[in-house]
């Protein structure tokens, strides 16, 4: 059974930083391109950031890119997001995703 379980959203003020790890059991991570994505109160879903399966290719969303950054971790089992300089725009609720499976997300707020 897939679970995917992300951590690490909070407030904090715009400017600042965060890191959302999504801890990943039930496949063979490392086989995986692992994906995030993030939903705003009354928007679409939007394509954030993906890592290939060995780390190889990442790819950002324009709105994004520069200010955010995908690893992972395949000894772990751990994909993370590092996100820096955030602005209000980017509170969100942050899900990672994998092969039509999803987290419960990780709620980022940015705010001052």
């Amino acid at each position: 059974q897939v679970q995917l379980v992300e951590s690490g959203g909070g407030l904090v003020q715009p400017g600042g930083s965060l890191r959302l790890p999504c801890a990943a059991s039930g496949f063979i991570f490392s086989r995986y391109t692992m994906t995030w994505y993030r939903q705003a109160p009354g928007k679409e879903r939007e394509w954030v950031a993906a890592i290939s399966d060995t780390g190889g290719w990442r790819g950002y969303a324009d709105s994004v890119k520069g200010r955010f950054t995908v690893s992972r971790d395949n000894a772990k089992n751990i994909v993370y997001l590092q996100m820096n300089n955030l602005n209000p725009e980017d509170t969100a609720l942050y899900r990672c995703h994998v092969a039509g499976n999803w987290g419960q997300g990780t709620q980022v707020t940015v705010s001052s």
